[in-house]
């Protein structure tokens, strides 16, 4: 009798376990993480090109998930159903990750920061068109005033804007996109292949464009680039851990807390310090933030309630 084929089984993601304070330990860890990554990244922006730096960002992001590139492998990840949604996902981050370096290299850190902490705002318009969500009037009130803590930060039509702030605004924008398509995939591809994919993107792209701006780095160069590859992949992957444990409501608020990191290393390492428009604005930013996700919240116990109620015909 031959032997019964060995069916090939397909990896699944490990269960979710509702154990917020964990969660919230883990994002609070990740923003030191990303924080560093921030003010690494604008160190190296006086030396190096925004494209080389990012370059060497995704390079090392790309080795740590070698393992999930080899065929054969217990981590081997790279089987996929969406194969077009994942590289778009990647050129999104990596249109995020590239223009907000952009705009460090011109902008306070602080103010590039609170700038691009508007993605959440973008996520509420663009869940409209690609998520088919109903957003209310409360969600709505709550991005206008995120957009006017962005207009104090900014101060368009003063002496005081900088166009370099489009840079981090874009970059929200693409943040926004990458978590739209992160949505689109969750429950559908693991989590290790999405991050291959956006690792394998970015790297690949970054690849065609370094040439041209190229500028041979120092060995002081290559280790503050590893410092940021090694720190970003750090904090994407614990903040990945840290939805494992509780919501992005509860999570979102926290978060927050890598613009007290950044403003500290900020006034380390550069001597800057926030002025009171950029700190006022990202109140502004921060509340509506903070807001969007005590609603998100809300709807989502009411959508659980609605749920849990039996059926009329049962």
């Amino acid at each position: 009798m031959p032997s019964p084929e060995k069916k090939s089984v397909v990896p699944v993601a490990p269960a979710r376990a509702d154990r917020p304070f964990r969660g919230i330990a883990l994002i609070l860890a990740s923003t030191v993480f990303l924080g560093t990554s921030d003010v690494t990244s604008k160190y190296l922006s006086a030396t190096l090109p925004s494209i080389e730096i990012a370059w060497i960002r995704f390079l090392v992001f790309a080795v740590v998930m070698v393992p999930a590139m080899v065929p054969g492998s217990p981590l081997f990840a790279l089987h996929t159903s969406r194969l077009g949604l994942q590289a778009m996902r990647g050129a999104a981050l990596l249109g995020s990750s590239l223009l907000f370096i952009s705009g460090l290299r011109f902008l306070p850190i602080a103010e590039a920061s609170a700038t691009s902490f508007v993605s959440p705002l973008f996520v509420t318009a663009l869940s409209i068109f690609f998520l088919r969500e109903s957003v209310g009037l409360r969600r709505w009130a709550a991005t206008a005033v995120g957009l006017i803590g962005v207009l104090i930060i900014l101060r368009p039509g003063s002496g005081a804007f900088n166009p370099a702030a489009a840079f981090p605004l874009v970059s929200a924008f693409c943040w926004a996109m990458t978590l739209i398509m992160t949505r689109m995939l969750s429950g559908r591809e693991r989590v290790i292949t999405t991050m291959t994919y956006s690792a394998i993107s970015g790297f690949l792209i970054l690849s065609a464009l370094v040439p041209s701006v190229w500028v041979t780095p120092t060995w002081h160069d290559i280790l503050f680039g590893i410092l940021i590859g090694v720190t970003s992949t750090a904090g994407q992957w614990i903040v990945v851990l840290a939805f494992r444990y509780a919501n992005a409501s509860v999570l979102a608020p926290f978060s927050y807390t890598q613009l007290l990191w950044v403003s500290s290393l900020g006034f380390i390492v550069f001597s800057e310090v926030p002025d009171v428009w950029t700190v006022t604005g990202a109140a502004f930013v921060v509340a509506s933030g903070l807001y969007t996700a005590h609603r998100e919240r809300v709807r989502r116990s009411q959508l659980l309630a609605i749920a849990a109620e039996p059926s009329p015909n049962a």
